[in-house]
């Protein structure tokens, strides 16, 4: 479903408590108004489900394309139960963006897949600087927002499939 269909804040009752749960945010310097736009709201969506300050790590990194490193470089240091990546990357001229969205995507489900720990993928791949603004807080809501709770989702899944002991799959 396209966020033109879904208000990307709007968040259903069915959220588990964060109050248990350490996150770390990965957040892209580029496209810094948009960026800071989309932390902020995953920020607050943390915290108002929850999650205590003090267990919700920030850093940021030069770039989107930079993200997969950054949360890699978070789980190096310490025990997170999801890491969330907030960039945007503006379809320009050249295909510069397909590239580096490809390369983002990528990198952030492989890493997730090797690391066993939900890594978010709350990137903006608008065409325009309008349609990022208005996915940061604007018209469509805040992708950010979007991203916290699909944190806070996929860590609760992960904390009740520990408790379970049991293990799916090979």
């Amino acid at each position: 479903m396209s966020s033109k269909e879904k208000n990307l804040s709007k968040i259903d009752e069915n959220v588990p408590s964060a109050s248990k749960m350490k996150f770390g945010i990965v957040v892209s310097e580029w496209n810094e108004a948009i960026t800071n736009k989309l932390y902020e709201g995953c920020f607050e969506t943390l915290l108002s489900n929850g999650a205590l300050e003090n267990n919700i790590n920030k850093i940021n990194v030069p770039g989107t394309f930079e993200l997969p490193v950054g949360a890699k470089m978070l789980l190096s240091i310490d025990s997170y139960d999801a890491i969330i990546c907030l960039g945007c990357v503006i379809k320009g001229e050249t295909k510069h963006d397909e590239y580096i969205n490809h390369a983002v995507a990528t990198g952030l489900v492989n890493l997730g897949i090797l690391s066993g720990k939900p890594i978010i993928f709350g990137v903006l791949t608008p065409n325009t600087t309008e349609q990022a603004e208005d996915r940061a807080g604007g018209s469509y809501g805040n992708k950010g927002v979007e991203a916290a709770i699909t944190a806070i989702k996929m860590a609760a899944i992960k904390i009740e499939m520990k408790s379970q002991k049991t293990k799916i799959g090979f």
